[in-house]
C-alpha cells in the first residue's frame, strides 16, 4: 500500500481567543503565515516544489474571508506556484484540510500543505451568521442543537458525574501545566510582533493550578438555554429524541474548551517527493477518514472516526500507543475512553482543549504536531487522532513513526 508521509509540522502557541489574548495584534493571515514560513525554513524547502496547500477556517468571513489561507501564501514567501484553497469542516477543518493535502500529494506523486488557522479574538465563532448558529428554525428542522447542550445530553445518557467530569478537566490542567513547564515542544514555534520581539511563546489559557475544588464552584452554563422555550426548547427536544427523562448540565466554562487564536501547518507527501526534497519523514500516515455521525449529539463522532481509520490502517485500539483527541466537552472525552477502551495514561497526555483552547479551524492540523511530539517523547510507534464537529462531521488520523528521525 502506498502511503503519504509527514515531512515536518509546525504549530503556533495557542493564545486567548479575546480581547486580552497576546496574539489578537495578529491578522489571521499573517498568523498562518509565521507557521508556514517557520515550516520552510525548519525543512529547508523549495516551496516551487508544493504542488498545493489545503487550510481550515471556520468562521470565514471578514479577515478570515476570501480564503484566508491563500492569502498567507504570499504574506509567507512562498513561491507563486503554490495554489491554496481554504475549508470548512466546523471543528474538524484543519485534520480534514491535512487529509485533502495527503491525497494531493499522492495522486501527484509531489508536495503538498495542509493546516489551518482561527483567531477568535478578532472573529468570534458565528461572526459569519450562518444558520448553524442564527437561523433556530433551521437548527430545529434538522435537530442541530447547540454543542454545549448535546454535551451535556451525552453525560446525561452515560451517567457522568460533575465530579467525574471535574477531575478529567483538571487533569487536562495539570497535564497541560507540566508539558509547559517542560519547554517549548518541537513541533511549536513562538509568535513575533512585526519589530521581532516575541508575542506569544506558550500555550495562554493553561491554568495549572486548577483543581476539582476550584471547578465545583462555577455555574452549569447550559442549563437556562436548555430549558428555554419549554416544551420547544433544546432539552424537550432531546429528551424526545432520546428517551431521556431531562438533561443535567454539568458542563461549564472549566470543562470545556476555552476559544483560542492559532495557527498550524503541515508538510505532507509522497516517499519519492521527500527523497527528491532531501526531507525525512517524521512520521507515515497509515489511514485517515473523514465522516459524520449523529448530528444532534455530534461529539460521539470522535469515536465513528477513529474507528474508521484505524479500520483503513489495519489495526485496532489495543495497538495504538497513543491517542490525541480534541477536547470538545469533558463528556466527549470520557465516551471516546469507554467506547474504543483506552485508558486515560494513553490519552492527550500533554492535556487537551479544555485546558490549551480551540482554535477551530486550526486544531485539527496542530494536533499532528502534538501527536508526534508526544509520539517522539516516549519511543512510541503508533499515535491514533481524531476531532469532531457540529452536525456530525468528524476527522480522525492513524500515523507510524518514523524512527531514528
Amino acid at each position: 500500500m502506498t502511503h503519504a508521509y509527514i515531512a515536518d509540522t509546525v504549530r503556533t502557541p495557542r493564545g486567548r481567543g479575546n480581547d486580552k489574548g497576546s496574539l489578537k495584534p495578529v491578522k489571521p493571515a499573517e498568523l498562518l503565515a509565521q507557521a508556514l514560513r517557520a515550516l520552510a525554513e525548519r525543512t529547508a524547502l523549495d516551496t516551487a516544489q508544493v504542488s498545493d496547500a489545503v487550510f481550515g477556517c471556520v468562521s470565514q468571513t471578514g479577515e478570515q474571508g476570501a480564503s484566508v489561507g491563500t492569502m498567507a501564501l504570499p504574506l509567507a514567501g512562498w513561491n507563486d506556484a503554490v495554489g491554496a484553497v481554504t475549508i470548512n469542516r466546523y471543528c474538524a477543518s484543519g485534520l480534514s484540510a491535512t487529509h485533502f493535502a495527503a491525497l494531493q500529494a499522492l495522486h501527484g506523486d509531489t508536495l503538498a500543505v495542509g493546516g489551518g488557522v482561527e483567531m477568535m479574538s478578532r472573529v468570534p465563532m458565528g461572526s459569519d451568521q450562518g444558520p448553524l448558529t442564527h437561523d433556530r428554525a433551521l437548527q430545529v428542522q434538522a435537530q442541530l442543537v447547540p454543542i454545549g447542550i448535546a454535551a451535556d445530553a451525552i453525560a446525561t445518557q452515560r451517567g457522568y458525574s460533575r465530579a467525574r467530569l471535574d477531575a478529567y478537566a483538571a487533569q487536562s490542567q495539570q497535564r497541560a501545566g507540566a508539558a509547559a513547564e517542560s519547554g517549548m515542544p518541537r513541533s511549536m514555534v513562538a509568535v513575533t510582533a512585526a519589530d521581532g520581539s516575541t508575542l506569544l511563546a506558550r500555550d495562554e489559557n493553561v491554568r495549572p493550578g486548577t483543581t476539582e475544588q476550584t471547578l465545583a464552584a462555577l455555574p452549569a452554563a447550559f442549563a437556562e438555554w436548555g430549558a428555554k422555550g419549554g416544551d420547544q426548547g433544546w432539552d424537550a427536544l432531546l429528551c424526545r429524541r432520546y428517551g431521556l427523562a431531562a438533561i443535567t448540565h454539568v458542563h461549564h466554562a472549566g470543562n470545556s474548551p476555552a476559544m483560542a487564536d492559532g495557527a498550524a501547518a503541515v508538510l505532507v507527501g509522497s516517499r519519492a517527493a521527500l527523497e527528491r526534497g532531501g526531507l525525512v519523514p517524521r512520521a507515515r500516515i497509515l489511514g485517515f477518514a473523514d465522516t459524520g455521525s449523529d448530528r444532534t449529539l455530534a461529539l460521539t463522532g470522535t469515536v465513528d472516526a477513529a474507528r474508521l481509520a484505524l479500520q483503513r490502517a489495519g489495526l485496532r485500539p489495543g495497538d495504538i500507543d497513543l491517542f490525541e483527541i480534541n477536547e470538545g466537552f469533558a463528556a466527549m472525552a470520557l465516551h471516546f475512553m469507554d467506547e474504543m477502551a483506552v485508558p486515560h495514561d494513553q490519552l492527550n497526555v500533554n492535556g487537551g482543549a479544555i485546558a490549551i483552547g480551540h482554535a477551530m479551524g486550526a486544531t485539527g492540523a496542530a494536533m499532528v504536531g502534538v501527536m508526534l511530539d508526544a509520539l517522539e517523547a516516549r519511543d512510541a510507534r503508533y499515535g491514533c487522532l481524531s476531532i469532531c464537529g457540529a452536525a456530525g462531521v468528524a476527522s480522525a488520523m492513524v500515523v507510524e513513526r518514523i524512527r531514528g528521525f
